[in-house]
């Protein structure tokens, strides 16, 4: 028979503290906990708050998995207006589910207004924001999807992509957009649009597949597809209908 352990406080507020030299924990709560000890898990209900050495999180509900204790949390599950922020990790992640593996450094976040505050860029969605620190690797997927970085903009429906932190300063290092209406892509002297939008910064050129533009500067090109050299700024557009091929020229010295 499973050990179930239900735990509630009239006091409004349960915590929970466990300290040593090596961690520390608090958790308080509105309706107690609920403990299921041979599952090693546990269920925090209403008003829920966790602050421990290296994140706080609050969420309306909260199931935590644990790995012999229950302080040795392992893996978070977020339900309603929940919110996890770490100084150290440079993260600020906020969404109505937010799913936390502390071990792996597996974090999501799902819903409606869903984000994530990193120190290289900020991810929006109103679907699905993944990152995989271990891999760095991320993915976005749903309507307005976004990423705002140091140095680049990114809109559309599928955004996949990698982060390096191998330097002092992390970096997205490449990057694949889906849209079926339009992908967006912007850097610092580029905006480009076009259903699929290949990125790689260490070899420095970006691909574009269907309904392409390109703007730079004074010139607008579109076309079906392009590649350009991102170190150089050189470019290829091209179309089965040769055609399709288009440059336009604006003048914008008013003199």
């Amino acid at each position: 028979m499973n050990k179930i352990y239900k735990i509630i406080f009239c006091t409004i507020f349960l915590i929970l503290q466990y300290s040593n030299s090596f961690a520390e924990i608090n958790i308080t709560t509105d309706e107690g906990i609920e403990v299921f000890q041979d599952e090693k898990y546990y269920l925090l209900k209403k008003n829920v708050e966790i602050v421990t050495d290296d994140y706080l999180l609050t969420a309306d509900n909260v199931k935590a998995n644990f790995e012999k204790d229950l302080y040795d949390i392992k893996h978070i599950f977020a339900k309603g207006n929940s919110l996890l922020k770490s100084d150290s990790r440079n993260i600020t992640a906020k969404g109505p589910e937010l799913e936390f593996n502390i071990k792996e450094q597996i974090l999501k976040i799902s819903g409606i207004n869903s984000s994530l505050e990193l120190d290289f860029a900020s991810m929006y969605s109103d679907g699905k924001i993944d990152v995989y620190n271990n891999t760095g690797s991320f993915s976005l997927k749903g309507e307005k999807s976004k990423i705002i970085g140091n140095d680049i903009e990114v809109i559309g429906s599928d955004i996949k992509g990698k982060f390096s932190n191998t330097s002092n300063t992390n970096e997205i290092i490449e990057l694949n957009v889906i849209d079926e209406n339009i992908s967006y892509v912007k850097t610092e002297s580029l905006e480009m649009y076009a259903q699929k939008i290949f990125y790689n910064k260490e070899q420095d050129y970006v691909e574009l597949f269907d309904n392409v533009k390109v703007i730079r500067d004074t010139e607008t090109i579109t076309g079906d597809y392009g590649k350009i050299n991102m170190q150089n700024q050189s470019y290829k557009i091209s179309s089965k209908d040769k055609s399709k091929v288009k440059v336009s020229l604006s003048n914008n010295d008013d003199e």
